[in-house]
């Protein structure tokens, strides 16, 4: 199993960008997937994850109302779609899986990570 994050990129303030995890190796189908991100110097964070089968997604709170998570099972892909970014949104961004069809806000649940895609908000 193999994710690939992309997407990320430099954008003014008040911005906006969609975030792309696409996998190979075994479909999205059945699995939660979370998108997480780290900041120079900070923990890796929660940031959003979705599970299937009509699981309510999660967002971490300072995101709620900005992004938005959703899959695209026919494409094999789960988008971060972001807008109203903020500096404080610059981090690495990571989607991850595990493999059962819950989500979780708990990074160690997940099994399979990308390498990650940078966001870079400027002020």
């Amino acid at each position: 199993v193999q994710l690939q994050a992309s997407g990320g990129g430099l954008v003014q303030a008040g911005g906006s960008l969609t975030l792309s995890c696409s996998a190979s190796g075994r479909t999205f189908s059945s699995d939660a997937v979370a998108w997480f991100r780290q900041a120079p110097g900070k923990e890796r964070e929660f940031v959003a994850a979705r599970g299937w089968r009509g699981n309510t997604p999660l967002y971490e709170d300072s995101v709620k109302g900005r992004f938005t998570i959703s899959g695209d099972a026919a494409k094999n892909t789960v988008n971060l779609q972001m807008s109203g970014l903020k500096p404080e949104d610059t981090a690495i961004y990571y989607c991850a899986r595990r493999r059962t069809s819950v989500a979780t806000r708990n990074r160690y649940d997940y099994h399979y990570w990308g390498q990650g895609t940078l966001v870079t908000v400027s002020s």
